[in-house]
């Protein structure tokens, strides 16, 4: 087994789109960044390349190359369990976590987790995402997102 932790984190940007594990969630703010910019997905990449002891989501996916401006993170996703796959493991789950003050997650947590696991090819039991404040301070309270995610990979047998 070997375990994989992940980070990431942007602004919020007034006219960008919010999506968040694939979900568009209706807001007059989304992340910013060079791809779509979804934050918890990108923490999922890094958590589970971490695992694979692959490097991170910088390596694979730069965000100097315009080929991954505007990307789909999701699609991204699909790319990183290739590799893992082709290093010989399996995801056994994940945990995602998401910072933010807004937009309000829990609506559309269950779209999420059905969205990851689809991707990543498992049982929406192996894959829990749930949401938290900062109550007003921190990187949420000061308008970004972020998120931290922990992959568990087993060896393919």
């Amino acid at each position: 087994m070997r375990i994989g932790h992940g980070y990431d984190v942007h602004r919020m940007k007034e006219g960008r789109r919010c999506v968040i594990c694939g979900v568009e969630i209706p807001c007059d703010k989304g992340p910013d960044g060079h791809s779509d910019a979804d934050v918890p997905v990108h923490a999922l990449m890094d958590a589970l390349l971490g695992a694979a002891a692959l490097g991170d989501i910088g390596r694979h996916f730069p965000d100097c190359d315009d080929k991954y401006l505007n990307a789909d993170s999701m699609e991204l996703l699909g790319r990183v369990m290739e590799l893992i796959s082709e290093k010989g493991y399996l995801v056994s789950n994940v945990d995602v976590t998401i910072i933010a003050q807004r937009p309000k997650m829990a609506p559309y947590i269950e779209e999420m987790r059905r969205n990851l696991a689809a991707r990543m090819g498992i049982d929406t039991d192996r894959v829990n995402v749930k949401a938290t404040t900062e109550e007003g301070l921190g990187v949420s309270g000061d308008g970004g997102i972020a998120a931290h995610a922990v992959a568990l990979l087993e060896e393919r047998r």
